[in-house]
């Protein structure tokens, strides 16, 4: 039987569109400014327009990406490019339902992810998109990295047989100081960053059938979570899915991981993710393949920020504009992205399966 990822979306390989819509940026944050506006102009995406609460901090972004306007409110920038534009959300999950409200109806939209912070959060953001009938995808944008794009081509091809095991690891110390608005969080670690691997996985594999959680803190951080450990479960097939996530490695560089590991009966591919090896500055990406006899790198140009941001504002644009017939990372999509964390905080919240008495 042909497995999924023996035969993934065209979109993840496709290149920009021929005729890109303009793009109006609603936040002018960190993200915007390290990652959507560097990706966009390397790949030849028009920026017609910033939108941000901060009209200082709207100008200064704009000027130092040659974008034309700037606006304060989601109102008159909808009032000057309406549906002839991709709107692309970039703050936080508590402002979406709001921002999509305003847009006008059958727009194109990206937004940012987590696709809100819980399933029902994610529910209703959905009922809005349906009932404006937007298009709308979210920028799960680690599908689209350079070294998982090469590892995607490599196991749809064959090149390490039968995928048996996907293992992520991730052991880092994240500086959290820099992304202030995640202190106070009922639920961190999970939608903020790991769903980024649980996204991954289902997009090579699809939705496993079950998932074993645990997701803690550090006592000396005041934040709900920082370290997670996923078990999906994949009943029809002997694949095996562990994602490991510990952001409290403070003890130097030696021993950081960034990685993951793509296991076949043939081989094995291996993606480091230089971005989380010393945020934001980063270390080395790479991408080895190994078939029995050694590992080798494999030659892969550019890196998860900011290249992966042009390929999920592409796969859209490509949809948009009929150029493609798919849209990989829709709403409806990672809307079961949502649902796999959902189980994995239900999971962890019920504490594993009971000792039975010895």
């Amino acid at each position: 039987m042909k497995r999924l990822e023996h035969s993934p979306d065209p979109a993840y390989a496709a290149g920009p569109p021929s005729h890109p819509l303009p793009i109006v940026l609603i936040g002018a944050g960190g993200i915007a400014r390290d990652a959507h506006l560097p990706a966009y102009r390397k790949a030849g995406l028009p920026v017609a327009a910033v939108v941000d609460l901060d009209s200082d901090r709207a100008i200064d972004l704009a000027r130092a990406f040659d974008v034309s306007s700037t606006y304060t409110d989601i109102a008159s920038a909808v009032a000057a490019h309406g549906t002839a534009a991709v709107y692309d959300v970039a703050v936080m999950p508590d402002a979406f339902a709001s921002i999509i409200d305003g847009l006008p109806d059958e727009a194109a939209v990206q937004l940012q992810k987590p696709l809100g912070y819980t399933l029902a959060q994610a529910r209703d953001l959905i009922e809005i998109i349906r009932r404006k009938r937007l298009t709308a995808a979210v920028n799960t944008q680690l599908r689209f990295a350079p070294q998982v794009a090469a590892a995607r081509a490599l196991i749809a091809e064959g090149a390490i047989g039968e995928l048996v095991d996907i293992e992520v690891l991730v052991r880092v110390e994240t500086r959290w100081a820099l992304f202030p608005s995640v202190f106070g969080l009922e639920r961190m670690e999970m939608p903020m960053h790991s769903v980024h691997y649980v996204d991954l996985v289902r997009s090579f594999v699809g939705d496993p059938s079950g998932v074993s959680a645990v997701t803690v803190g550090h006592p000396g951080k005041p934040l709900a979570s920082t370290r997670t450990g996923y078990l999906l479960h994949y009943a029809d097939r002997p694949l095996r899915v562990t994602i490991s996530t510990n952001h409290d490695h403070t003890f130097g560089p030696e021993h950081q991981a960034s990685a993951v590991i793509w296991h076949g009966t043939d081989g094995a591919v291996r993606a480091q993710l230089g971005l989380l090896l010393d945020y934001p500055r980063g270390g080395p990406d790479r991408l080895e393949l190994t078939t029995g006899d050694g590992w080798w790198d494999v030659a892969v140009e550019g890196s998860w920020f900011p290249d992966a941001f042009a390929g999920t504002m592409g796969a859209l644009q490509r949809y948009v504009t009929g150029e493609s017939s798919s849209l990989p990372t829709s709403a409806d999509d990672v809307l079961r992205t949502m649902a796999v964390l959902e189980a994995a905080h239900e999971a962890s919240r019920a504490g594993g399966h009971p000792i039975p008495d010895s």
